[in-house]
């Protein structure tokens, strides 16, 4: 994990360096978030405000792998995979520095353990409700942006109103 972060962070500084961009929200952006969920994040712009935002990664790594649900408890980090419609904005007349808010949805897979004392583990697939907020900053003439966000997930199955706090910081490269 170490070795590919690392070599993603080579390619971005090297991206930067080659190419010149303004703060442009009309297209795609692929980067890293690290956070809860962590991951590959994908965010395609459309329209004058609005966005997709997808974040395909781990879940449960930064704030406890170990962690009571129903009657038992999650004890590792699962997989995931999020994805929120957008409305953002820019913030000033300067335009690198962004706003963004919106709902989605998020699809989790952990192993959870049925009681506490017991190595008894059953594959549990989670579905729910996310949302989140941001500011998002572009860095003036290069095609590099980095964003810090919050939200929540709200869980319906199988566990109704199970609630997970999420939060993370990354980095996107702006084609």
């Amino acid at each position: 994990m170490k070795k590919t972060l690392s070599l993603f962070i080579v390619l971005l500084l090297g991206l930067t360096i080659s190419q010149q961009a303004h703060a442009q929200t009309n297209n795609w952006a692929v980067g890293f978030r690290i956070g809860e969920p962590a991951g590959i994040n994908i965010r395609k712009y459309f329209g004058e405000n609005h966005a997709f935002d997808l974040n395909i990664g781990t879940y449960g790594g930064i704030y406890g792998n170990r962690r009571s649900y129903r009657r038992g408890m999650y004890r590792n980090v699962g997989v995931s995979v999020q994805g929120h419609y957008l409305w953002h904005g820019s913030i000033g007349k300067l335009e690198t520095l962004h706003y963004y808010y919106g709902f989605g949805g998020q699809v989790n897979r952990r192993n959870y353990y049925l009681n506490r004392n017991s190595n008894e583990r059953v594959p549990e697939i989670s579905l729910g409700g996310s949302g989140v907020a941001g500011l998002e900053y572009f860095l003036p003439n290069k095609p590099l942006s980095v964003f810090l966000e919050t939200g929540a997930y709200v869980e319906v199955l199988p566990a109704p109103f199970f609630l997970g706090l999420q939060s993370g910081l990354g980095v996107r490269l702006n084609l």
